[in-house]
C-alpha cells in the first residue's frame, strides 16, 4: 500500500510540474471526474492563471451543468461558459462514427479563439491513459489543436484521479462517467434537440427512481436502457419495471427494452467495424 501511496504521489507531483510548465491554461471543462480535477489541480497550482470553460449546448444535461457549475463555484475556480453549435454541423449532426471528431473540432476552435482573446499559453482537457484504449475520435480533433493532455501525460489513469480527488475531498471523486447526450443516439440517427431531449427527460425520470450508474440508448421509438449490475437488483422488480417503462414512455417512446448485458460505457460502439475500433484516434 506504501509503495502505491508513494506512486500515486509521484504522478502527482508530474502532474503539477507539467502545469507550472503549461504556465497559463484554458480547461476543456465538463463537471466529469477527470475534468474537474485538472481544473482543481490547475487551480490550485496555477491560481488565477487558468480559467474553466465549460461548453453549453443541447447535447450537454441540464443537471450536469448545474453540477459543473456548482463544483467550480464551490473550488473558487474561474469559470466562463461558452455556447458551442455543433448540431448546425451537418458531419455532426447524420451521427457517423467520427461524431466525437467534429465535436471536439468544434469545441477546441472556440476555445483557442478564447486562448488568444485572454491571453492563455494553452488550451487543456480531461484525457486520462484509460481513455487511450478506447475508441475515442476525439482525441484526434484534440491533436490536431495541439491540445494539452496534463492528466495523461502524468501517466494518471481513471483510478489514480479518483483517488486523488478523494484524497483531496471533491465531492466528484465517485461521479459516475457522463459522456454527452449525443452518444446515447444510435450511429446512423441523426442528433436532433428533440433527440437529445427525449434522452435527458428518460435518463433524469430514471435518476429520480434511484438509479444512479445507466444509460438510455436512443433507437427510435425503442429505448434501449443498461443498468450496471449492482443496481440490478434495485431495477428488476416487477414495480420498478412498470414504473421505468411508464417514466422513459412519457418522454416519448413508443417501447423500452432492458439490455440484458446491463451498463458498459461506449456500448453503441460494439457494431463497429473492428478495423476501424483498432484505428489509432490520437492521430
Amino acid at each position: 500500500m506504501a509503495g502505491l501511496a508513494m506512486e500515486l504521489e509521484e504522478k502527482k507531483q508530474r502532474l503539477e510540474s507539467r502545469l507550472r510548465e503549461l504556465d497559463s491554461i484554458i480547461v476543456a471543462y465538463s463537471g466529469g471526474v477527470d475534468s474537474a480535477y485538472l481544473a482543481y489541480a490547475a487551480h490550485q497550482v496555477l491560481g488565477e492563471q487558468m480559467i474553466a470553460i465549460i461548453a453549453d449546448s443541447a447535447s450537454l444535461p441540464r443537471s450536469h451543468y448545474r453540477e459543473a457549475v456548482e463544483f467550480a463555484q464551490g473550488q473558487s475556480i474561474p469559470l466562463r461558459t461558452v455556447e458551442t453549435d455543433e448540431l448546425e454541423r451537418e458531419e455532426y449532426a447524420v451521427n457517423k462514427a467520427d461524431r466525437c471528431f467534429h465535436c471536439k473540432d468544434v469545441l477546441f476552435t472556440v476555445l483557442e479563439q478564447e486562448r488568444q482573446r485572454l491571453g492563455f499559453s494553452a488550451v487543456a482537457y480531461g484525457l486520462n491513459l484509460d481513455d487511450k484504449k478506447d475508441f475515442r475520435p476525439g482525441q484526434r480533433a484534440a491533436s490536431e489543436h495541439a491540445v494539452a493532455a496534463p492528466l495523461a501525460e502524468a501517466g494518471l489513469n481513471k483510478a489514480d484521479i479518483r483517488a486523488l480527488a478523494q484524497a483531496a475531498g471533491l465531492n466528484v471523486w465517485d461521479k459516475p462517467a457522463s459522456a454527452c447526450l449525443s452518444s446515447r443516439i444510435e450511429y446512423g440517427r441523426r442528433v436532433t434537440p428533440e433527440a437529445l431531449r427525449q434522452v435527458e427527460d428518460a435518463e433524469e425520470a430514471l435518476r429520480g427512481l434511484g438509479l444512479r450508474n445507466f444509460r438510455v440508448r436512443h433507437h427510435g421509438n425503442i429505448a434501449r436502457i443498461e443498468i450496471a449490475e449492482r443496481e440490478m437488483a434495485l431495477a428488476l422488480s416487477p414495480e420498478t419495471f412498470r414504473q421505468m417503462g411508464k417514466a422513459v414512455r412519457a418522454a416519448g417512446f413508443h417501447y423500452v427494452a432492458v439490455d440484458c448485458d446491463g451498463y458498459r460505457s461506449g456500448s453503441m460502439n460494439e457494431i463497429l467495424p473492428i478495423e476501424m475500433l483498432a484505428k489509432p484516434t490520437g492521430k
